[in-house]
């Protein structure tokens, strides 16, 4: 069985673009999460907040762990961070000065 592509940034930006998504990413900003713990958050049945979760992991934005009967999900930090410069970089291809300042302060 061949692996899944890798999610564009066209695709993580769709995933994003949907208000339970996105706030799903937000509450998990702050850590760790249980499904339940997400379904009161956002007064939501558990198989639509598992729903939009699976979407969230298929696009590498969340990872999830069982434990016991109840699955935790993890936001991943890396690719978000990086979702920005990639969308730069697809935009802007001719332009590598306007994506990378060597002499940031940051």
């Amino acid at each position: 069985m061949a692996p899944y592509p890798a999610p564009t940034v066209l695709d993580q930006l769709k995933v994003l673009a949907q208000d339970t998504r996105y706030a799903l990413i937000r509450h998990m900003a702050e850590g760790e999460r249980c499904v339940c713990d997400l379904e009161d958050l956002l007064g939501l049945p558990q198989s639509k907040v598992s729903y939009h979760l699976g979407i969230l992991k298929e696009a590498g934005l969340v990872i999830s762990e069982q434990r016991g009967k109840n699955t935790y999900y993890t936001l991943q930090t890396t690719p978000l961070f990086l979702l920005g410069g990639q969308l730069l970089t697809d935009l802007f291809p001719e332009h590598p000065t306007l994506i990378h300042q060597p002499k940031s302060v940051c």
